[in-house]
């Protein structure tokens, strides 16, 4: 098995009941022991333990991820938290669950913790990360803030991709990323959002960026997140000291660039969370021609990523 970053849950709470989810690749939070079977039916069952109690939680009826559309919602698997009473009226379902699923032979896995290859050739796997950290490379001060997700994916073919690229920006004083979420060559998107950059439907991702050593502190800590716009799946985020956000401890927080930065997002659809990983820059010297060829080469590649109705600052 191919995996990347495996993770160690944590105890605390379990989610219950039976039907269609909201977020359909969220299974649990804080759970452990997670374990992933796949019977020839196309079904997973997802067994964890949390808040001191066993789980299996039946899924299926999804693979993939559509385009972005406004005809008709994403792909989304249907959940039967009681593990499989609620599809079949039965409680034995579980215990009798042959499983079928084979080695993992597939692409790469940020974050994962279990995978495999059902009979009919698609994947499923398990992965489990922090996506609620908060902003600015602040502890978390709260519950929420620190939960370990516990999301379940099932597909074939290519994973969706994040492109990222670094280089500076307002004059080159700042550092700066940006990129672009794809899945099979096209931008990935919602259609609605808050003015913040929340999805309001089940096409729309945010990316969620992490900054290693940096004037935070030693390690990854928690930059932001930012949504991939409509349409062109395109993202692209300054590092500037900031303001401390409603809710947030006082303080002005510092510039957070660092020696390297990672990218996690959901993948549309029932696809996995897919991830990204490079390196920082030095500050830009206006005396080294490699830095002065990179900025213009780099604001060229963003106006194509962008097109003509592009959200993100060139200079």
């Amino acid at each position: 098995m191919r995996l990347l970053a495996p993770l160690i849950a944590v105890l605390a709470l379990a989610l219950v009941g039976a039907g269609g989810a909201a977020a359909s690749e969220i299974l649990g939070r804080n759970v452990t022991g997670p374990t992933l079977k796949v019977n020839t039916k196309g079904e997973a069952l997802v067994g964890y333990k949390a808040a001191g109690k066993s789980k299996q939680v039946l899924v299926w009826g999804a693979v993939n991820a559509i385009a972005p559309t406004s005809a008709r919602p994403q792909v989304a698997f249907k959940i039967d938290y009681a593990g499989g009473w609620g599809k079949y009226r039965t409680l034995s379902y579980a215990k009798t669950f042959k499983n079928a699923c084979g080695p993992y032979d597939g692409p790469e896995l940020a974050w994962a913790i279990a995978a495999c290859k059902a009979p009919d050739g698609s994947y499923w796997a398990l992965q489990q990360w922090q996506r609620a950290l908060p902003n600015l490379g602040l502890t978390p001060w709260t519950a929420a803030q620190s939960v370990w997700e516990l999301h379940v994916s099932h597909w074939t073919g290519p994973l969706p991709v994040i492109e990222a690229y670094t280089d500076w920006i307002y004059s080159k004083r700042f550092h700066h990323i940006f990129g672009r979420l794809s899945y099979l060559g096209a931008p990935v998107h919602g259609f609605k959002s808050t003015s913040r950059g929340v999805p309001l439907d089940s096409f729309g991702r945010n990316v969620f960026l992490d900054t290693f050593n940096s004037a935070y502190g030693a390690g990854w800590k928690r930059e932001n997140s930012f949504l991939a716009q409509n349409p062109s799946g395109v993202f692209c985020y300054g590092f500037y000291a900031h303001q401390p956000y409603a809710g947030y401890p006082a303080g002005v927080r510092p510039m957070g660039n660092g020696e390297r930065y990672r990218i996690t997002a959901i993948g549309p659809g029932v696809t996995p969370v897919v991830y990204w990983e490079g390196d920082g820059l030095p500050a830009f010297d206006k005396d080294n021609p490699e830095h002065a060829a990179r900025e213009l080469e780099l604001n060229a590649l963003q106006r194509e990523f962008a097109g003509p109705g592009g959200q993100c600052v060139l200079n």
